[in-house]
């Protein structure tokens, strides 16, 4: 079963990554405007908190369990 441990530590990791990417993303679109590498990710997470909240109830299941993801 240490397989298992393995793949979840892989998981964890790639994780950790992705979170400090969209982090530094976050940061460098609020800092430089339009950087062309990086997209609109405020944009697109504050379209997100949007949606989620014209969904109601569902929306709010939605964001508890994204939140339970990063944790």
């Amino acid at each position: 079963m240490k397989w298992i441990s393995d793949v979840k530590n892989l998981f964890n990791a790639l994780t950790g990554v992705v979170i400090s990417l969209l982090a530094l993303g976050i940061v460098v679109n609020l800092l430089g405007g339009g950087v062309p590498f990086v997209g609109d990710i405020a944009g697109n997470i504050i379209a997100l908190v949007s949606s989620l909240g014209k969904a109601g109830v569902a929306g709010l299941i939605a964001a508890i369990v994204i939140l339970n993801l990063y944790k």
